[in-house]
């Protein structure tokens, strides 16, 4: 059974970066799909931020692009997400998900997990 959890901080002061780890369970990370991140800010729909493939390879959404890295650590099947330079428009439910393939709708989500960005 596939699952994905996201932690992290749930309080980041502005201007710094947000750190979240999504752990996966019920497959390797290097051997198929892709797994991305996902935003959704109160009062707004979704926001894809990036995705990185079985592969490693990585993709992301041009307009978070230069604030963005997303990584992994394929020894605890873990993928990361570093965001940086925060401000609170990046207040937001961050959500982990899979993709049986680039550019399709996610297969498997996480929880999600609240940040709040306030000094």
């Amino acid at each position: 059974q596939v699952q994905l959890q996201e932690s992290g901080p749930g309080l980041v002061k502005p201007s710094q970066s947000l750190f979240l780890t999504c752990t996966v369970s019920g497959g390797s990370i290097t051997t198929a799909y892709y797994r991305s991140w996902i935003r959704q800010s109160p009062g707004k729909g979704l926001e894809w931020m990036g995705v990185i493939a079985y592969s490693g390879s990585t993709y992301y959404n041009p307009s978070l692009k230069s604030r963005t890295s997303i990584s992994r650590d394929t020894s605890k099947n873990q993928f990361t997400l570093q965001l940086s330079s925060v401000t609170p428009e990046d207040t937001a439910m961050y959500y982990c998900a899979r993709q049986n393939s680039y550019g399709m709708a996610p297969v498997y989500w996480g929880q999600g997990t609240q940040v709040t960005v306030s000094s």
